[in-house]
């Protein structure tokens, strides 16, 4: 018995030690990146780890320091491309640094967000990436800050007098938008959004209508902004298009300032029988797959995932390091593919298959 519960124990650092004949720091310090250790110490504790099985405990290790070696990330959902990708590469980056990566969802749910956050204050983690509900004022971001905890926020936010800010640059995104459409001859415009999400939909929207009204002052932007998903959003759409075209005024193009929204403006147009961009022009902000592939492609705003991530983290880690200075906001510009669901009012599908830029 006694053999078999020694078979079953998680294997130490001291027992990497032993078996590769060097001290218990000196394994620290190769598990850690230190480039001091000798070449063939470094080696003998590879193969020892690798032989044993061994596993830095992230609950166990460094346990003379108040943080562990854990990087909390809480995301609105995990459904999208854009949280999903932001996750994967934040999670890299967290390992290239010899940190674990705890991510959640806050499923658009700002209590639950704070909820998470608490948990994660809890097991002192060294630091949290959130990308929050609403914005940077949200209860989440409230309870960092009275708690002294080390973050920095993306996507949903614009500046912050507390946490340094990552996000793309959404106003001049759409304001390139804008121009594109402006410049097919559009006139009458819808635009499409989440009214929960106000930092985003505010920088979009302003993005949006100021360029198309400084450049064609005579523009008509309608708006459709929907507190809640999809479901309620088919519903408005629904009826403002069978409002328009009772009065022969419906909008000759669409701009979704979100994915899902893109998603629904398309399913509307086919359940109507329209076809872009020759009945009516559609573009998404947030790209995905299923926008590439279908026909005709669907013109979209990317979201650049991985400069965002990266540059949350650096700065991220700055902070746990201890460096101090006041908060920084940072804005990733974007890249606009005016794909083949855009064209002229009442023009024909634009032949081939490439993205326009």
């Amino acid at each position: 018995m006694a053999q078999q519960e020694s078979h079953q124990r998680r294997p130490s650092i001291h027992d990497v030690a032993s078996h590769a004949g060097v001290s218990a720091a000196t394994v620290s310090k190769v598990l850690s990146g230190v480039t001091t250790v000798k070449p063939e110490n470094a080696q003998r504790v590879l193969d020892a780890v690798e032989l044993l099985g061994y596993r830095v405990d992230p609950l166990a290790s460094d346990m003379r320091r108040a943080k562990r070696r854990i990087i909390g990330a809480i995301m609105p959902e995990f459904e999208s491309e854009f949280f999903g990708q932001m996750v994967s590469e934040l999670e890299g980056l967290a390992e290239q640094r010899g940190y674990t990566l705890v991510a959640a969802s806050s499923r658009e749910s700002e209590a639950r967000e704070k909820e998470i956050l608490a948990r994660m204050h809890d097991w002192r983690v060294a630091g949290v990436v959130l990308a929050p509900v609403r914005n940077e004022h949200g209860p989440a971001a409230g309870f960092m800050k009275a708690n002294g905890m080390t973050g920095v926020l993306i996507d949903r936010v614009l500046a912050d007098d507390a946490f340094d800010t990552v996000s793309a640059d959404s106003a001049a995104a759409s304001a390139e938008v804008a121009r594109a459409l402006v410049g097919e001859g559009h006139r009458h415009i819808l635009v499409v959004g989440l009214g929960q999400q106000a930092a985003t939909v505010r920088a979009r929207l302003e993005g949006f209508r100021n360029t198309a009204l400084e450049l064609a002052p005579d523009m008509r932007i309608d708006v459709v902004l929907c507190e809640s998903d999809v479901e309620p959003l088919r519903t408005l759409l629904r009826d403002y298009f069978s409002k328009r075209e009772a009065g022969n005024d419906r909008p000759t193009a669409v701009y979704s300032l979100f994915l899902k929204g893109t998603l629904v403006a398309l399913s509307e147009f086919r359940r109507r029988g329209w076809h872009c961009p020759n009945d009516i022009s559609l573009v998404g902000f947030d790209d995905a797959e299923w926008m590439q592939v279908t026909w005709p492609a669907i013109a979209a705003v990317v979201q650049p995932v991985r400069e965002i991530a990266s540059n949350a983290m650096e700065v991220l880690f700055r902070r746990i390091e201890g460096e101090g200075g006041p908060p920084t906001a940072r804005l990733e510009p974007c890249k606009v593919l005016m794909r083949e669901s855009v064209g002229s009012p009442g023009s024909v599908p634009h032949s081939g298959g490439g993205d326009r830029q």
